[in-house]
């Protein structure tokens, strides 16, 4: 079972059995520690140990640490050779829009050849293009389009994912979404946390009017989201001209009075309040952040909500990268993700977001691996079972081609990961 106050909704099963494992010849261990998300100065205090070795038990963590102090390994545990790489916890994707057909990438080439968002959305560009495709999709072609992301998260190091709806925007369309990932997490080993964003965007059967959009939600979707058990978190685009703050607000606390998690896009384009909305409903977390000025980093850092940082999006829309270093400075609980979508950010690249992290955010290598482990797994509720190597946790490990986590960031852009393993399995292995 999952741990922790977001626990309500939905039990995660894991799609195969655990399994035991003990890895040796790793040069250096890394892992930040605890059961919740770590603060400010926190997030650099990872523990570090050379020469060390992880016993996992069941697909559970009994010991990490100095390979000269490890427990004898029970007969019959399979032992996998670390080859004197690095291994870090699995890493955790908070926020994602995975499981979406169609693609945007003659938008992109507009965007990117300075075309202004008007004509983009005259050529037929735009968030419709896309509720266009997923509406016309069938619950088998968006398991397959799943799948294969997931696969390549797996190759990435990703343990961990979480998937939003969102591009359906009817309740067909969106329950589709969900009953997609429902049928991933089910059938590999990528854990997958569902979150429901009906309210994304207007559809064009409702177009100005945007609060009849949320009245259908949260009378019409929300209640058969979970009466079929889809979700564990409701997701709402808090955003000047698309959910303002007084329909944000009904929708989340609708949402969180019938049990959901709440997770908010929030001051992206605009400054509008939505960071501070979601820390005074103690949301898991708040999103993107563009916009966001030191008060919010205050009212962020009083809270339980984790700051979850999205510098792919960024990257990919020349904006300005939010002010990570800032919030952690601060005492903010950062956290970093991918946005994997098909508009904003066509990329699930971890390695990418750690070289942006370090070189343009301004984070340290460790203050990095903390917000894509511990404090991901935080923002998701799931910092008492994953996020760390700790005993206890689930056996969720990534084994890197590299002799140090330095590496993550120095080895700009690539992928080091030369093993994956989930509950003590492993699952990917470079070939």
């Amino acid at each position: 079972p999952v741990h922790g106050p977001q626990a309500r909704t939905q039990e995660v099963r894991p799609a195969v059995s655990n399994a035991d494992l003990f890895v040796r010849d790793i040069r250096e261990l890394a892992t930040p520690s605890g059961d919740k998300a770590l603060r400010g100065p926190e997030m650099a205090e990872v523990r570090a140990v050379s020469d060390a070795a992880v016993l996992i038990r069941d697909g559970r963590i009994a010991w990490a640490g100095p390979v000269a102090e490890a427990p004898a390994v029970p007969p019959g545990v399979p032992v996998l050779s670390a080859g004197g790489g690095t291994v870090v916890p699995g890493f955790v994707d908070s926020h994602t829009h995975f499981v979406f057909a169609g693609d945007r990438s003659e938008e992109f080439l507009w965007r990117a050849g300075g075309l202004p968002y008007m004509e983009i959305h005259r050529r037929g560009g735009g968030i419709r293009r896309s509720m266009d495709a997923t509406r016309a999709a069938s619950l088998d072609e968006l398991v397959a389009i799943g799948r294969k992301r997931l696969s390549v998260m797996l190759s990435l190091g990703v343990t961990t994912v979480e998937g939003k709806s969102g591009y359906g925007m009817d309740l067909a369309a969106e329950l589709r979404q969900l009953e997609a990932m429902d049928i991933l997490g089910r059938e590999q080993p990528v854990r997958i946390v569902p979150t429901f964003l009906g309210p994304h965007s207007t559809p064009p059967e409702y177009a100005g009017r945007t609060s009849e959009v949320m009245d259908t939600v949260i009378r019409d979707m929300l209640p058969a989201v979970k009466a079929r058990g889809l979700a564990r978190f409701c997701d709402v685009f808090c955003e000047k001209g698309v959910f303002e703050l007084a329909d944000s607000r009904r929708y989340l606390e609708a949402a969180k009075a019938a049990g959901f998690g709440l997770k908010v896009h929030a001051d992206e384009i605009e400054r509008i309040g939505g960071a501070a909305l979601a820390a005074e409903l103690g949301a898991a977390s708040a999103d993107h952040l563009l916009k966001c000025v030191p008060s919010d980093y205050e009212a962020l850092a009083r809270s339980s909500t984790v700051a979850t940082c999205l510098p792919l999006t960024a990257f990919v829309l020349r904006e300005p990268y939010a002010d990570a270093r800032g919030m952690i400075d601060s005492g903010c609980a950062v956290a970093l993700a991918s946005d994997l979508n098909p508009g904003s950010c066509y990329s699930q690249s971890i390695p990418l977001i750690f070289a942006l992290a370090v070189l343009y955010m301004r984070l340290s290598v460790d203050e990095a691996l903390c917000a894509l482990t511990l404090n991901g797994a935080a923002a998701l509720g799931l910092a008492g079972e994953v996020g760390s190597l700790e005993p206890g946790k689930r056996g969720d490990l990534v084994i890197l081609d590299a002799p140090s986590r330095a590496f993550l960031a120095y080895h700009s852009g690539m992928n080091l990961v030369k093993a994956t393993v989930i509950g003590g399995r492993l699952e990917y292995e470079r070939p």
